[in-house]
C-alpha cells in the first residue's frame, strides 16, 4: 500500500490508473465506503470525479486539518486539479505533481496565491513539525501583510512561544510530558525520562518535544535534563493544560492544574493518544503521547 490513492468512478478507471502511475498511487473504484476506507489508510487522496460527489463523500469524515488526508479533486476531463482539503498539508504539492500529466493545479490557499510561503510549507521544506498548531492562522495572516522574521535556535534550547509565534521542531512521533517537584536535580529528571522511554520502547530521538507547565520555567534541572537528551522543551499555559482530559489523578490541583505530565503530552501530540500513562519516578512524573 502506498500513501496515495486515486478514487474514481468505474468509467474513469483507465485515467485513474494513468494518474496512479504518475504519482505512485493505488487505485480504488468509487463506492459508498471508498472515502471512509481511504481516510483511515492514506495520507493523500485524488478524487477523479465531479467536485460535488467528492465533497459530499468527504464532508462527514472531516475532523481536524492536521489529521485529515490531503484531498485533490480532478475533473473527468483531466483539465484541473483542485485541492479541497489540506492545501497546506500536502494537497497543493499533490496538485502540482499532476501537472506532469498536463493537469493544471488550481491553488487557492491565500499565502500561495500571493507568492508567499506558509508556516506549514516551511515546516515541510525543513523537515519539521509545527508544535503550537493554533499559531499558524495568525502567523500565516501576518505573512500576507509583511515579511515575518524567522529565527533559528541551534542545538538544545528553550523557546517560549506566544500565540502569534509558530514553533517548528524536528520531526518526531512522540511527546513526552514531564512534571517535577521544585529543585529536582537534572540527573533525576533525565533518569526518570529515560526509564519512561525505555518502558514504552521509545528512543529519545523519536521524541518530537518535551512539554511541561509554564509554571516550571525556572526549573534549571528540568531544562538541563531535556538539553542532555538533545531535546526541545516547550512550556504550556494553564488554560491549555486544563483543557485536556487527564486520565490519572494528580496533585497538580495544588497549583491550579488538572495535571502536568499527561495533559502536557496530550496537548502537543498529533493523535491525542497516550502510549504511556503517568509514571512516577521519585519526584518526577512522566507521560508519553503520540
Amino acid at each position: 500500500m502506498t500513501g496515495t490513492v486515486v478514487i474514481a468512478l468505474e468509467r474513469f478507471l483507465p485515467d485513474a490508473r494513468r494518474i496512479a502511475d504518475a504519482v505512485g498511487a493505488d487505485v480504488v473504484p468509487f463506492g459508498p465506503d471508498a472515502f471512509r476506507a481511504a481516510f483511515s489508510r492514506y495520507s493523500r487522496i485524488v478524487a477523479l470525479m465531479s467536485a460535488g460527489v467528492a465533497v459530499r463523500g468527504i464532508a462527514p469524515l472531516l475532523a481536524d486539518k492536521w489529521r485529515d488526508p490531503a484531498v485533490v479533486v480532478v475533473g473527468p476531463d483531466l483539465r484541473y486539479a483542485v485541492p479541497v482539503v489540506g492545501g497546506h498539508h500536502g494537497a497543493n504539492d499533490l496538485a502540482r505533481e499532476l501537472a506532469a500529466l498536463g493537469v493544471t493545479p488550481v491553488i487557492t490557499t491565500a499565502t500561495e496565491t500571493r507568492g508567499r510561503e506558509s508556516v506549514e510549507g516551511i515546516a515541510a521544506r525543513t523537515g519539521c513539525e509545527v508544535v503550537n498548531r493554533d499559531s499558524t492562522r495568525a502567523v500565516n495572516a501576518a505573512v500576507l501583510d509583511a515579511d515575518v522574521p524567522l529565527y533559528a535556535v541551534t542545538g538544545p534550547g528553550i523557546v517560549v512561544a506566544g500565540p502569534g509565534v509558530s514553533l517548528l521542531v524536528r520531526k518526531g512521533e512522540y511527546v513526552v510530558g514531564v512534571g517535577c517537584r521544585k529543585g529536582t536535580p537534572a540527573a533525576d529528571v533525565e533518569e526518570a525520562i529515560r526509564q519512561a522511554l525505555a518502558r514504552a520502547g521509545i528512543a529519545p530521538d523519536e521524541a518530537l518535544v518535551y512539554a511541561t507547565t509554564a509554571q516550571k520555567r525556572g526549573e534549571a534541572g528540568l531544562a538541563s535534563a531535556v538539553a542532555g537528551l538533545g531535546g526541545n522543551l516547550v512550556f504550556l499555559d494553564d488554560e491549555t493544560l486544563n483543557a485536556q482530559e487527564t486520565p490519572s489523578p494528580s496533585r497538580a490541583s495544588l497549583i491550579g492544574l488538572a495535571g502536568v505530565a499527561e495533559p502536557s503530552a496530550l496537548a502537543v501530540s498529533k493523535r491525542k493518544e497516550l502510549v504511556l500513562a503517568k509514571q512516577t519516578y521519585g519526584s518526577v512524573t512522566v507521560a508519553i503521547a503520540r
